[in-house]
Formats: structure tokens, sequence, C-alpha cells
């Protein structure tokens, strides 16, 4: 199943609305980028955990 990873469900200073789309290893890793090249987050296995644990199912697609 797709999982879903949405900027929007997090508290963020720049305001950031991107949401993110895959295969759930391919989210955690572009996250994991996003995070760290805009938000200013450092790459740590606590914040790939907090990553995978707010991603949802994509029910857009179902697939």
């Amino acid at each position: 199943m797709r999982k879903v990873a949405d900027c929007r469900e997090l508290p963020s200073d720049v305001g950031c609305t991107l949401t993110i789309a895959g295969e759930e290893e391919e989210v955690v890793r572009a996250a994991t980028e996003h995070a760290v090249s805009v938000h200013s987050e450092t790459d740590t296995p606590e914040l790939r955990a907090q990553i995978r644990g707010m991603l949802k199912d994509d029910v857009l697609t179902g697939a």
C-alpha cells in the first residue's frame, strides 16, 4: 500500500504544504531529505521514526 506524508499536519514556521506519496521507504527517505533541507532538522533515527509514525495510507489511489 502506498503511504503519504503531509507537512501540513506538522507545526512549521515556513507554512509548508508539501505532500509526499509512494512506497513507505521512498516516502520516509524523501520526507527526511525534505525535513533536513527545508526545515533544518537533523537526520536521526528519531526523526525517521517520527516521520514513519505520521504516515497515512494513500486513500486517493487505494493502491
